[in-house]
């Protein structure tokens, strides 16, 4: 990947794991400063140390669970009043592969406190400064789960389609703000996110596990190119506007004044 000669501060959560490091590699070669946020000060520390010596830019850690609401606030106060913020980058989140039935009901409500409710937060803390500023951008990692449903996974793919759905929606909130958002639609990449899932990473075909820093470059690439939405493993971007053209054309008829004539329902007049 190029060079580029950006500048501003990239705000990274979930960022002692899975695609956190990859994208503070990457967005620190691009020359953004870096706010890492994560549970594991540990890992966050020797993020942070490796980054600033590898690539110059400074590089902040603020430890925090997004499921706690006082650390959930303290983030979202950043959001709002540091000046500096360009990107924000809302990649924590959990998995969650296992049949509702099974599940422990406990973990499917972190799954949506992280997945939904703190992505949804830290998106709106930011956004007002951003769109005031006339400049920044938002990406929320998704899944290919989104579209791509599995028996064993209804929660989690719920709320890898709110992440997508929320997001071409702000799309269209922030036109001409000179904000830019955009949904990453991962495939499975090779990170602990699968680590005690019902569909365990080595069950999987090599060939459609992606390396991690791999799928960022690709992101990334998609954010370059004015993706709203990509896909990183997907050939042909032709594919996505098929799938968004027939939504579309679905939509023209999800709310008119009469049932379809196919129900055979009285009151038609």
């Amino acid at each position: 990947m190029s060079e580029a000669t950006t500048t501003g501060l990239a705000v990274i959560s979930g960022a002692s794991g899975g695609l956190g490091e990859p994208y503070a590699d990457q967005l620190a070669r691009r020359g953004h400063d870096l706010l890492l946020v994560g549970r594991r000060q540990d890992r966050l520390d020797t993020l942070a140390a490796r980054v600033a010596k590898e690539t110059g830019v400074n590089a902040e850690v603020l430890v925090a669970d997004l499921t706690v609401e006082s650390d959930l606030r303290a983030l979202e106060e950043r959001l709002r009043t540091d000046q500096r913020i360009e990107v924000l980058v809302n990649n924590a989140g959990v998995g969650g592969l296992t049949p509702l039935v099974k599940a422990d009901l406990a973990e499917v409500t972190t799954l949506l406190q992280l997945n939904v409710t703190a992505l949804t937060r830290l998106t709106g803390a930011v956004l007002g400064s951003l769109v005031e500023r006339g400049t920044g951008t938002i990406i929320n990692p998704s899944s290919a789960l989104a579209v791509n449903l599995l028996p064993s996974g209804s929660a989690y793919s719920g709320t890898k389609s709110y992440v997508l759905t929320f997001t071409q929606g702000l799309h269209q909130e922030v036109a001409g703000t000179g904000v830019r958002v955009q949904a990453v639609m991962f495939g499975a990449v090779r990170t602990a996110i699968w680590d005690g899932s019902w569909v365990p990473l080595s069950s999987l075909p090599e060939e459609i596990v992606m390396e991690p820093a791999e799928a960022v470059e690709a992101a990334l690439a998609g954010l370059d190119a004015g993706e709203l939405v990509t896909v990183p493993s997907l050939p042909d971007v032709a594919d996505w506007d098929a799938f968004e053209a027939a939504r579309l054309k679905l939509a023209e008829n999800v709310s008119r004044r009469h049932a379809a004539e196919r129900f055979a329902v009285a009151g038609r007049g």
